[in-house]
């Protein structure tokens, strides 16, 4: 593990130790849960991004995939 310092306002660390002391955990085990899930919103928010932008930008000459679709995806998946 990799020692760090950060600074909090009194509050945050008034709410972080009562909450450790509530789980049973220490202040430095809540401050890694919170990074992870920073770290896990952060890649949802990029792969979200990046399907976004993918969206609407290919084109298609069947005008039936809203019906057909499980045809059209079998046809990809098994080639």
């Amino acid at each position: 593990m990799v020692r760090t310092q950060i600074q909090l306002t009194e509050e945050q660390a008034r709410g972080l130790k009562a909450l450790a002391a509530q789980r049973g955990v220490s202040l430095a085990e809540l401050v890694r849960e919170g990074v992870e899930h920073v770290l896990e919103e952060n890649k949802r928010e990029e792969l979200w991004q990046r399907s976004f932008h993918l969206a609407g930008s290919f084109t298609d000459t069947a005008s039936d995939v809203s019906e057909n679709h499980d045809h059209y995806l079998e046809e990809a998946y098994l080639g």
